[in-house]
Order: structure tokens, then C-alpha cells, then sequence
């Protein structure tokens, strides 16, 4: 038996998410059928994490065991030819026996993309969130500095879900404009349940001038969801990498994660 690690990219905008849901279209649903045909025995997938309706993802990660003679290098070829065209192999390597996709992960990389042009663009209308009215990049910049760092992210977390900590690790935000399309990259040790969207939806009432940018300060230090601004489309955001390596951060490790894996991260 051999242990496989999968990174794979799908468009989110025909599936009702990654996790399997009883009688609904989902990315896991789909990957687990075309393995079990392509391989020849049941696959059940571990993934890096689960991404709600309409999220699309470039570096999402999976792993599988199997007994199959295909080489591991060759399985994202064939395995490209049975997949849905809205689903893509990219590559596949053999990894140790404790591998986990999710646990082992040391951050998360998500783009979120903002076709802030008075007309929109027809290519980016699944891939991009139109807002025709000005953003204020230099106040968005501002006000995401202040979310750098270890903090309670309760504010931003959507309500409904239980989680035993709040608590993130923000390694970076990136906020930069090129041809009328605002691009937001966030990189963090793992995300809470609509985290991203959250801090866009809020970052965008910034750039708009309907709050300085020295209100988010305030709103993570509320650790309250009413404050924060609102939850942002879910078609404009791509899991672009998950990231792996000797995890450095103890406050977050695999104990309180495993708590967390009947969530979603998005």
C-alpha cells in the first residue's frame, strides 16, 4: 500500500463545496468516485480542508492510500482523463504513513479577487467580485497590518460553528491593483469558518471610506461578528497553496485541530 498526496485545482462554482453532502455535487464526492473507478478499490480522501460552495481552489491537498500498479507519477495523468473538466490532478507524490493534509499543514494560502471596474469583466463574473465603485487600496493596506500576527479572530468567524479557539496566526496580507482587478492574498496558519470572506468584506467597507482603517484594530479587540463587515461573495476567493514543513506554532497543533475537523475553513 502506498500513501499518496494529490494537490489538485477544481472551479468551485458548479459543486456545493469540497465535503461530501448526501445527494448534493461535491469536489470529495467526485475525486473519491473517479479514483475508485481508475484505481480499482474504494478511496476515501483526507484533504487540507473543506471550501464552501463556490470557492475555487488551485493548490487544494488530498491524500489516499492505495495498492494500484500505476506509478504515483503518472496518476495525475490518468487520472485527468476521467475527471469532470471543472476538476484537475496536478501532482502526486508518495508520502510517509502519518501524513495529514490538514493537520500537518503549516499555513494556508487564499486569494481573494475584486473586479473593481465600472464594467465588468465577462471572463472573471465566476471568478470575481464586481464592486464598480472606487477602493481606497492605501486604506485597505492600513487596516490590514493590524490583523498581522497572533490574534483572537473571534470577530471575524461566522456564527453557528463551535470551535475551542479563535485564536489564528496571520503571516501576511497583500493588497495590490493591476488593470482594474484588486487582488487580496492572506496567508495564515489555518482559517476560521468564513475568516477570509469576513476580513474582505470588511476590508472593502474601508476602501469604499464607510470606516477608517483604524477601526479594524477595534473590531479584532471586539472578538465579536456583529462589528465586523460583512461576509463577501464566495466566488471570489481560490485556495491558492497549502503549505507544509516542521510546524513551528504551538498554540495551534494537531490536538485542536482534529476538534475543528467537522468544520469548514471558508
Amino acid at each position: 500500500m502506498r500513501h499518496i498526496k494529490l494537490v489538485i485545482g477544481y472551479d468551485g462554482t458548479d459543486f456545493h463545496g469540497f465535503g461530501r453532502q448526501k445527494g448534493l455535487r461535491t469536489v470529495q464526492e467526485e475525486l473519491e468516485r473517479t479514483l475508485t473507478i481508475l484505481l480499482g478499490h474504494p478511496v476515501q480522501l483526507k484533504a487540507a480542508g473543506r471550501t464552501d460552495a463556490g470557492v475555487h481552489a488551485e493548490g487544494q491537498v488530498v491524500s489516499f492510500w492505495t495498492n494500484s500498479p500505476i506509478p504515483t507519477e503518472r496518476l495525475p495523468i490518468a487520472l485527468n482523463g476521467l475527471l469532470p473538466p471543472d476538476i484537475v490532478a496536478k501532482r502526486a507524490t508518495e508520502v510517509p504513513p502519518d501524513f495529514h493534509p490538514r493537520f500537518d499543514a503549516t499555513s494556508r494560502v487564499y486569494r481573494y479577487l475584486i473586479d473593481n471596474r465600472p464594467i465588468p469583466s465577462i471572463l472573471l463574473r465566476r471568478y470575481a467580485w464586481h464592486i464598480p465603485e472606487p477602493l481606497d487600496i492605501a486604506a485597505m493596506q492600513q487596516a490590514a497590518s493590524c490583523l498581522i500576527g497572533v490574534h483572537d479572530f473571534a470577530s471575524f468567524h461566522a456564527s453557528g460553528s463551535e470551535l475551542g479557539s479563535t485564536v489564528r496566526e496571520m503571516k501576511r496580507i497583500a493588497i495590490t491593483r493591476r488593470d482594474g482587478v484588486t487582488a487580496i492574498t492572506m496567508e495564515a496558519n489555518a482559517f476560521l469558518y468564513h475568516m477570509a470572506r469576513i476580513i474582505v468584506g470588511t476590508l472593502v467597507e474601508i476602501g469604499k471610506g464607510k470606516r477608517p482603517p483604524e477601526e479594524v484594530c477595534a473590531i479584532l479587540n471586539a472578538r465579536n461578528r456583529s462589528v465586523a463587515g460583512k461576509t463577501a461573495p464566495a466566488h471570489g476567493l481560490c485556495l491558492l497553496q497549502v503549505k507544509y514543513g516542521r510546524r513551528k506554532n504551538a498554540f495551534h497543533g494537531r490536538k485542536e485541530l482534529r476538534r475543528e475537523e467537522a468544520e469548514g475553513e471558508l
